[in-house]
This record gives C-alpha cells, structure tokens and sequence, in this order.
C-alpha cells in the first residue's frame, strides 16, 4: 500500500505539472499571439498564414504537457491497478 507521505509526494508532483503546464499554456498563447501579429502587420491577410507551423508544432508538446499534468497521473496508477486486479481475482 502507499504510505500517507507518498500520497503527499504524488500530489506535489501533480500540482507541479499543473503549474508548469499553466505556465507553458501562456507562453504559447502570448508567443503565438505576437507571431500572428508579426504576420498580420507585415504581409497582410491574404498572404500565406506561417505561423500555423509554430502553432501546430508547439501545441503537440502542450497536448502532451496538458495530458501528463491531468490524466498522466491517472494511467500510471500502480495503486489502481491493484486495486482491480484485487477486487476480480475472486470473481
């Protein structure tokens, strides 16, 4: 079973990947942001749209930090696991 301090442990951890993944989420909307202004004020409207390519790249990575920060937890839990495994083995 999993002691009280690892309980703790596990949810620094999960509140630290919420806060970075916050963290990560504005840069990307500020970065972004600033980029489609670059490309609005420069060439215009009717011009190839560039900044999809740094918008689609980067929001894989926040799709993965996003995943991990709120449902990575959930997968990986050995506990769970358990538990089911447990509760079926006098089914």
């Amino acid at each position: 079973m999993i002691t009280e301090q690892q309980k703790d442990e596990q949810l620094w951890k999960i509140a630290k990947a919420r806060v970075a993944f916050r963290w990560s989420l504005a840069s990307y909307l500020i970065v972004n942001a600033m980029l489609i202004g670059i490309w609005f004020f420069t060439t215009g409207v009717d011009s190839y749209f560039w900044p999809v390519w740094t918008m689609m790249g980067w929001g894989v990575g926040i799709a993965f930090q996003y995943f991990h920060a709120f449902h990575g937890n959930q997968i990986n839990s050995v506990e769970q696991e358990y538990q089911k495994l447990k509760n079926n083995q006098f089914k």
